[in-house]
């Protein structure tokens, strides 16, 4: 044991005071800060990422953009409507609540994207069996009207023994319409079938709670 004892170098021993042992935590601290930082930013650093020099790093990212439009694409899913479907099924020559709710929101979607607009009044009887078609027919003129159009596509499928919803599918398919716009209400009267929409409709369909 005294000969290893012997054959080692001798080692200066320091004792560091408390104000050493700050001062060396302090650049320990500022080390790894650094370190951490460099680490991130060559993992994944944006283009535009700011600096500034403080009592701690600050970092501000912003929005590229790119994103930014990416953003406002996806919001405004209306933006290619050009073409809007506005199918009429119920018998009131007033319309229904349904109905008159689903033709303001058909006008104001058109008005704002500059699309245009086809009614379709479907019944499963022929003409000559409603005495109130016409003024039905006026009525829808007139709520179209107070929405701004007076020139819009007007068809009238009606005894045609074919289900409301397929009827609604054909014309959307023949026209190339963009958008359906229709009421719960026809839903729950049961001359729209919810379940038969996307097999017949082949574009988007917006469904008006009441």
């Amino acid at each position: 044991m005294a000969s290893f004892a012997s054959s080692m170098f001798p080692m200066p021993l320091t004792v560091r005071t408390s104000t050493d042992s700050l001062q060396l935590a302090l650049r320990l601290d500022r080390l790894s800060l650094s370190t951490t930082a460099q680490s991130v930013l060559h993992f994944r650093r944006p283009s535009n990422l700011s600096f500034y020099r403080g009592d701690s790093l600050k970092v501000r990212a912003e929005m590229n953009e790119p994103e930014r439009v990416n953003d406002v694409q996806s919001v405004d899913a209306f933006a290619s409507v050009k073409h809007v479907l506005l199918p009429v099924t119920d018998r009131n020559p007033y319309l229904s609540e349904g109905t008159r709710q689903a033709a303001a929101t058909t006008t104001s979607l058109a008005k704002k994207y500059g699309a245009d607009i086809t009614v379709v009044v479907i019944d499963d009887k022929p003409k000559e069996s409603i005495p109130e078609h016409d003024a039905q027919i006026s009525s829808i003129r007139w709520h179209l009207s107070e929405g701004g159009f007076k020139e819009f596509g007007l068809m009238e499928r009606l005894g045609e023994g074919k289900l409301p919803t397929a009827i609604i599918g054909e014309v959307a398919d023949e026209l190339n319409l963009d958008l359906v716009v229709l009421s719960m209400e026809s839903v729950h009267s049961k001359h729209v079938d919810a379940n038969l929409l996307a097999e017949f409709i082949p574009c988007p369909v917006l469904l008006l709670p009441l």
